[in-house]
């Protein structure tokens, strides 16, 4: 099922409608869609390296618009949230995101906005756990676009090679920027 997936939107990307097509999947993957919008947006990169910020901007909008949907699945759609929960390997999510929120609040969103794991999660547990929706929209915007923007930088100045590299160490990568990430916000909260 998740390889006829993939490659139907692998065949997205190569046609014509792929920015619509990107927009689509970026919004779809932030609250049910099992396919990340990378799959779509490096080929788009590497065949339109001129156009890989834009890309990139199109994946962080539509992302956060996505995120809103999801948000809004788990304020008003509860038991959808927990099938969505389930169908993703959390069975017990609800509660356990709810911990998370409660104890780390901002730090869920641009940790794991950032990495690998599904953002749909994110999404639907922040609506669940009813966080601040102004800080979940800011901090959604900044991990998100991060996250594609850096994506897209490194397919647009170093090309192939390169991904594959970020790809095959992405764990290390994330808990690099998770620690200059965490380093940052405590040199900020002694600084002012």
């Amino acid at each position: 099922m998740f390889r006829k997936m993939y490659e139907w939107v692998m065949g997205l990307a190569a046609s014509r409608h792929a920015p619509t097509s990107l927009a689509a999947i970026s919004f779809a993957e932030s609250s049910f869609f099992p396919i990340p919008p990378d799959v779509m947006l490096a080929p788009m990169v590497l065949a339109r390296r001129d156009k890989a910020f834009i890309y990139a901007g199109i994946c962080t909008l539509a992302s956060v618009a996505g995120g809103l949907l999801g948000y809004a699945i788990g304020v008003w759609l509860e038991p959808l949230g927990q099938t969505i929960l389930k169908i993703f390997g959390h069975p017990e999510g609800e509660a356990e995101f709810k911990r998370w929120f409660d104890q780390y609040g901002l730090a869920v969103i641009l940790i794991k906005g950032a990495t690998p794991i599904p953002y749909k999660l994110v999404t639907i547990t922040a609506g669940l756990a009813r966080f601040d929706l102004f800080t979940f929209v800011w901090a959604s915007i900044l991990t998100r676009g991060f996250r594609f923007f850096a994506v897209a930088a490194i397919l647009k100045y170093f090309g192939e090679a390169m991904l594959k590299e970020f790809e095959r160490r992405l764990n290390l990568y994330s808990v690099i920027l998770l620690v200059l990430l965490v380093g940052g916000i405590v040199a900020l909260k002694f600084i002012f």
